[in-house]
């Protein structure tokens, strides 16, 4: 395992990392939201946009964060993966949670080695979150399609 460093502008970076991403699944959900077509149409769409909010209230957290350390929130989301079908759709949303998981349990670590207890707390709650987003889009993937 590699060492965490407590340096705060190393926090800030990877702070803004997951910021970026947050917007990339703003936008991913809404894309989604609008493109996702097919038998399942409703319940997809209804289901992607119910994700925003949670993924908005985290881009806030964090950008409000950054400020409070002294940084500059980044403005510019992560690439969004394209994709055409629900299934695919599903398959790069269930992919980003888990890189987001990862993400924020690195984070944590570094907010704990930083000293920032709060900040710490605070992501051990988002990824529980993210957790239940994961697992929710790993039930929908179960059983079989018809695309």
């Amino acid at each position: 395992m590699r060492e965490v460093s407590m340096d705060k502008e190393t926090l800030i970076q990877g702070l803004n990392q997951d910021l970026a991403h947050e917007y990339q699944a703003i936008i991913q959900y809404v894309t989604y939201a609008a493109t996702v077509s097919g038998i399942h149409r409703g319940e997809l769409k209804e289901f992607f946009l119910a994700e925003i909010q949670d993924e908005l209230r985290h881009a806030q957290f964090l950008a409000d964060k950054i400020a409070a350390l002294g940084g500059k929130p980044t403005t510019q989301p992560a690439p969004v993966p394209e994709a055409a079908t629900p299934r695919a759709m599903l398959e790069a949303v269930l992919q980003a949670e888990k890189e987001t998981i990862a993400r924020y349990v690195e984070r944590m670590k570094q907010a704990e080695a930083f000293g920032d207890y709060g900040l710490a707390n605070d992501l051990q709650e988002i990824i529980s979150e993210e957790t239940r987003h994961k697992e929710e889009t790993e039930k929908l993937l179960k059983g079989t399609w018809q695309e």
